[in-house]
């Protein structure tokens, strides 16, 4: 019984840490830094936050777009191009057609001349293998790397290209949006809230882990060449740049916007492919050191949540044997009404889903299942290059 116990509350301590203690903790430190940069700023007049101006001097860049069938994304996102406000002489855009078979190859054809570029790669190898080839082709140290259906602000690029006047810094990440359906929005919509506040607070503290793919800039040099299996380079890139020496800053001003699946099940698809690029990768991204408070932000933003499925499992069935117990009675109850919201959730989402918060509960059972069903197939070795956008 005892090591049951021990079992129960190493698991509970675990996940109430990813939810909450972290959190927390996160807030005390960056609201503690906030403080110091007011008082320095009152004493010294310093520039308390530290933002750096638009440079005078824009830097010449590559904008490198890898597409896979983005036949529908595609006319929007050239008109959003010719939008941005960054001089056209100084913008060097490469998509990269990864064995496209739908009108995409059609479309980029049309668009190509003047800054425009396109590498058409005659299979598909997926996005790590499209994205090293277009690194090579590129013709400048700075990269900015988005999805085909990710539209930019028109001053996005510029507020990420303004931090590479400090050399230390290797990569920036900007915050991405999302439009869709009332659905998405009350349960994807809800998570990259929490998720942007993780990535704005962590940035305070310099542990900035990862970058969205969808929006992120970086320097030439700090990019090592991605393995062909890679899911998840925008947490793969920007940590192989920490252990060069480099920095890696999140800006939420820098912003875009992209299309969320409509439904909860669209999302479970992509949260699988992410959950089997997390643990495949697992073994590079341990590879080498981190500075402890870097490591601490791994571990408790990035691998345990990847675990999370195991840990609730483990608290559901050791309070189940451990029944006798009233707390543990209660801790069991508490946790299967918890799954039963869930189920219901997906049961009843059409009917729920106009009120605020009631499709958390399903939103949060099927990430956690996502994470699982992908510790499953990298356990088997199954194997999945390719990559398609979630519907």
């Amino acid at each position: 019984m005892l090591g049951l116990e021990v079992v129960f509350w190493v698991c509970f301590l675990l996940v109430t840490h990813t939810y909450l203690l972290y959190p927390v903790s996160l807030l005390a430190a960056s609201s503690a830094i906030q403080i110091w940069r007011d008082w320095r700023y009152l004493v010294t007049r310093q520039d308390r936050r530290r933002i750096p101006r638009d440079p005078v001097d824009l830097p010449a860049l590559s904008f490198i777009i890898p597409a896979y069938n983005e036949e529908r994304h595609l006319p929007s996102k050239l008109e959003n191009l010719a939008e941005l406000d960054y001089p056209k002489e100084l913008l060097d855009v490469l998509f990269v057609s990864d064995g496209s078979t739908d009108g995409t190859n059609r479309i980029l054809a049309g668009a190509e001349g003047g800054n425009v570029r396109v590498l058409y790669l005659p299979s598909r190898g997926g996005k790590a293998s499209a994205v090293n080839q277009a690194v090579e082709q590129a013709r400048h140290r700075i990269l900015v790397l988005s999805d085909a259906a990710t539209l930019f602000a028109p001053d996005a690029i510029r507020k990420l290209i303004r931090h590479f006047a400090d050399p230390q810094v290797g990569v920036v990440g900007g915050a991405l949006q999302f439009v869709g359906s009332l659905q998405s929005r009350q349960t994807e919509g809800v998570y990259w809230r929490y998720e942007g506040m993780l990535r704005l607070m962590e940035s305070r503290l310099g542990v900035t882990l990862t970058a969205s793919g969808a929006i992120y800039a970086l320097r030439r040099e700090c990019f090592i060449p991605l393995p062909a299996s890679t899911l998840i380079e925008d947490l793969v890139v920007p940590m192989n740049a920490r252990k060069q020496g480099f920095r890696v800053l999140y800006d939420p001003e820098a912003r875009a916007t992209d299309f969320a699946p409509a439904t909860v099940g669209g999302e479970f698809t992509r949260r699988v492919r992410i959950a089997t690029g997390s643990f495949r990768a697992l073994g590079q991204l341990l590879h080498g050191p981190l500075d402890p408070l870097t490591g601490f932000a791994f571990l408790s933003h990035k691998l345990l949540r990847w675990i999370l499925p195991v840990l609730l499992i483990g608290m559901f069935l050791t309070s189940a044997l451990l029944w006798q117990s009233l707390v543990y009675r209660a801790m069991f109850l508490a946790q299967g009404a918890f799954y039963i919201c869930g189920v219901a959730g997906y049961l009843f989402r059409r009917q729920v889903e106009g009120i605020r918060y009631a499709l958390i509960p399903y939103y949060l059972l099927a990430m956690h299942l996502a994470f699982l069903v992908g510790l499953v197939r990298v356990l088997s070795r199954r194997s999945e290059v390719g990559w398609r956008r979630a519907g």
